[in-house]
């Protein structure tokens, strides 16, 4: 992906110098990939089981050149983000994209829907409109999860913003409520039709940013989809040691993360990603 010099977004809350240090128990190898794991793609706050492990940051932390570089790409990558939602909301929908706000942080931080921390990774929040990234979760997901590359956590990026373009369309809402409303299983089918969407729609994502920026190099798209399987829910159950349990996935197996992304990719358009509407995920 052809990032370096090129311009980055104004919708970008620096946090990365303030945050209060902790500790804690440790944790085996695999009970702490699982952990992480399940806290990065499911959304699931596990800072409790998780004190001592993921470094926490105190006030004055210095900020190093790993840090900011992971900085520049991401505002990089949420510029490309506005420009392609924002056309593809006047040319498909005929109304206005509202651009998100991404919060960088090291460390801990705090959010409208609780805390954010090494153990939460990258969320959207609806509470406050934001996204929340830790800007060491990139090495962690390249070094813990198998799934490096540039255009790999670009599209973790595009994933997150797709959750906010689902709350302007008024979908995350009605799904949300729906899910308060409904058993744990029914709330879990409702969740992965919610993120199977979301990759959908960052499948659109990479699709215009590779015709409006020329950006795209070649294996980026072969990125992101084996990150789409690294995360997939079965495969992350797998990796643990366990049994995969359709009933508790929140996110989707890998080929059907892999296949919406390609959905979204292929069709460009919005229409196609009408995960609530689809008989067979």
């Amino acid at each position: 992906m052809k990032w370096q010099g090129r311009r980055g977004s104004r919708n970008i809350e620096d946090r990365r110098r303030g945050s209060a240090a902790r500790g804690g128990m440790q944790l085996g190898g695999a009970g702490l990939l699982i952990v992480l794991a399940l806290g990065y793609f499911m959304g699931v706050d596990v800072t409790p089981l998780l004190e001592g492990q993921v470094p926490q940051t105190s006030t004055g932390t210095e900020i190093t050149e790993a840090d900011q570089q992971a900085g520049q790409f991401v505002s990089v990558t949420l510029a490309d983000t506005e420009e392609v939602w924002g056309k593809l909301f006047s040319s498909q929908l005929g109304g206005r994209y509202d651009p998100v706000t991404l919060v960088l942080y090291k460390g801990i931080t705090q959010s409208r829907c609780g805390g954010a921390s090494g153990a939460t990774g990258p969320f959207y929040c609806p509470g406050d409109g934001k996204i929340y990234l830790d800007t060491g979760f990139f090495t962690t997901m390249s070094r813990k999860l198998g799934a490096g590359g540039d255009f790999a956590a670009a599209y973790v990026v595009a994933h997150e913003v797709a959750h906010h373009v689902q709350d302007e369309l008024g979908i995350l809402g009605q799904a949300n409520a729906r899910r308060a409303a409904v058993s744990e299983a029914e709330s879990n089918a409702i969740s992965v039709r919610i993120e199977l969407q979301a990759d959908c729609l960052s499948g659109i994502w990479a699709r215009e940013a590779g015709e409006m920026f020329s950006t795209l190099e070649r294996g980026d798209i072969e990125e992101a989809l084996n990150a789409a399987r690294q995360i997939g829910d079965d495969t992350l159950q797998r990796n643990a040691g366990r049994t995969p349990m359709p009933h508790t996935f929140t996110h989707g197996t890998s080929a059907q993360r892999q296949s919406w992304f390609s959905q979204g990719y292929e069709s460009g358009d919005i229409e196609a990603c009408d995960t609530f509407g689809a008989g067979n995920l």
